[in-house]
This record gives C-alpha cells, sequence and structure tokens, in this order.
C-alpha cells in the first residue's frame, strides 16, 4: 500500500492495524524504519526486519531480494515518505543514505536518524556496503549476523569468480536499455561494475560514470568492443524485446550475432550486498545458460 495520497483518517485505521510494536524499554534492539532501498537490503540480510521502509511493491519488483514480510509498512515514495505514517508508528530510528540527507531535519522530529553511506564519489560502492552492513549490526546488536553475511557473500562470489574464470579472457558490457536503441553504462563505480571486478572479468564500458550509470548513448558504442559479452539488466522497458529484434543496428553486432548476450532479471541498480550476490549468481547462471557458456 502507497500512502502518498491517504487521508488521516486512513492512515490511523492503517496504523492500528500494523503488528504491535515493543516499548523502546522492553526492547531487544530498536525498531527502524529505512528510506534507502540499498539500507533496507542490508537491514533484511541480517534479519532485522524494519517496522518501515518506502516504494515496497516497486522494491518487490526491481530489488526482488531479500524478501520484505507484508508486516512492513509501505512510507510511499523515497523522495517524499509519508512522515505522518512515521509518526504514527514511532520508530526508534530511521535510516537514510546520503542519498536522502536533505530529509534529516524532517525524520529527526519523529526519530532518531543514522545515516549511512550506500555510493559516494570516488569510492567503490562494494567496500562500502561491506562497511554499512557491519556500522548496521553493530547498532543494531547484529553483529555476528553482519559478519556472517560478509563472509557468505565473499564465498559466493568466490564461486561464481571460479564458474566464470572461462570467460574472463572476454570483456563485458553490462547495461541497462532505456529503449531499443539507447542504453546507460555501468560503470567501475557501479555495484555491477565494481562486482565485475571481484569476479575477475573486465569492464568493457571505460568512459566516465556517474555513481551508476553514464548517461543515454545509442547502441552502435557497443560496437567499440565486438568481443565482448552483453549483460543487459532487468527490468526492461515495455515493447523492448520486440524493439531489440526488429532492430538491425542492434542484431549486426558481433556480440549480438555470435550469441553473447545475457538478459538478466531485474536487480537493485543502486543496491547493496545482497544486490551484490543476485548479480554474480544471475550473471553465472546466465553465463553457463548459454551454448558455449
Amino acid at each position: 500500500m502507497t500512502v502518498g495520497h491517504l487521508s488521516r483518517r486512513k492512515l490511523l485505521a492503517f496504523a492500528s492495524a500494523l503488528p504491535f510494536l515493543p516499548e523502546t524499554s522492553h526492547a531487544a534492539e530498536p525498531t527502524i524504519a529505512t528510506i534507502d532501498w540499498g539500507l533496507l537490503e542490508a537491514a533484511l540480510a541480517i534479519g532485522a526486519v524494519p517496522v518501515a521502509a518506502t516504494e515496497l511493491l516497486q522494491f518487490r519488483k526491481i530489488a526482488v531480494e531479500p524478501t520484505v514480510p507484508s508486516t512492513v509498512a509501505d512510507l510511499g515514495l523515497r523522495g517524499s515518505p509519508s512522515f505522518e505514517l512515521l509518526r504514527i508508528i514511532k520508530p526508534d530510528l530511521i535510516l537514510i543514505s546520503g542519498f536522502y540527507e536533505y530529509q534529516r531535519p524532517s525524520l529527526e522530529r519523529i526519530a532518531q536518524v543514522l545515516t549511512l553511506p550506500v555510493y559516494e564519489a570516488g569510492k567503490s560502492p562494494y567496500p562500502l556496503a561491506q562497511h554499512s552492513t557491519l556500522a548496521l549490526g553493530e547498532r543494531l546488536g547484529r553483529s555476528t549476523q553482519a559478519r556472517d553475511y560478509l563472509e557468505q557473500t565473499e564465498y559466493d562470489l568466490a564461486n561464481a569468480r571460479s564458474a566464470l574464470a572461462k570467460v574472463a579472457h572476454r570483456p563485458f558490457f553490462v547495461i541497462s536499455l532505456g529503449d531499443s536503441r539507447h542504453f546507460r553504462a555501468f560503470g567501475a563505480d557501479a555495484m555491477f561494475g565494481n562486482v565485475l571486478t571481484r569476479l575477475g572479468l573486465g569492464n568493457g564500458w571505460q568512459e566516465t560514470t556517474n555513481y551508476s550509470a553514464a548517461a543515454p548513448v545509442g547502441i552502435e558504442a557497443l560496437v567499440q568492443a565486438p568481443e565482448a559479452f552483453i549483460v543487459i539488466v532487468g527490468p526492461l522497458p515495455p515493447g523492448v524485446s520486440r524493439g531489440l529484434d526488429e532492430n538491425a543496428l542492434w542484431n549486426a553486432l558481433p556480440s549480438v550475432r555470435e550469441g553473447r548476450v545475457v538478459f538478466l532479471d531485474p536487480i537493485n541498480h543502486f543496491g547493496t550486498l545482497p544486490s551484490a550476490r543476485r548479480f554474480a549468481r544471475l550473471l553465472t547462471a546466465g553465463i553457463e545458460s548459454l551454448p558455449h557458456g
């Protein structure tokens, strides 16, 4: 349920249907709400289920993992969450990343706010995600769970690296499609680009990117590395698959002609360690499903 246009009466009725929240003085750990999707991933990954988070319908479609329990209240849009519903729920702690620092004054009137880094200019996102997961675990009394999750993530990436060693001689374009003629490329400062490096794979996109992806460019740019794999991260906009099938330029690309294209299910572009693990797993499965995989 998105609450952006709910009346106060409906808000109160919705809040009354929420599960009982323990009093702060009796809780083993603070109740939390989160605005940022990456921190929602991190919290769920270490077993800390928020009482509220943002855009859950979209999160379940785009981020997919970890699973969000039905008990989590939807605060509406990340850019303009329902402060009224937050006041009703009364979390002990609200999690934000630097993307939402502008909301801090309003949020601090409701509860304590903890800012953890997800993406920062000039820094690799994977180590930042490790840091934020450990910091969150320490703050919530879940340090053991946080360390375990980091170790399991490293283990999964090591297995994926081993499985992908046979294709490590080729570069990889990791892209999202805006339409059948334009794409955004994920560079070294994106989580996907960072994970490529950890998997021992080269990034075919060497141009400048900003936090996540380059501005949309024409698909003809993919010809600069004709030997590459092209990895398309979902979701695909409506009609794009048909548009690609009918696009002569796309079908003329060597990577396409030679069957080196992998379509991945949706993954959170601005995710943390769960997104890193999902990307590595889906990429490995996608490569292994190819005739030459």
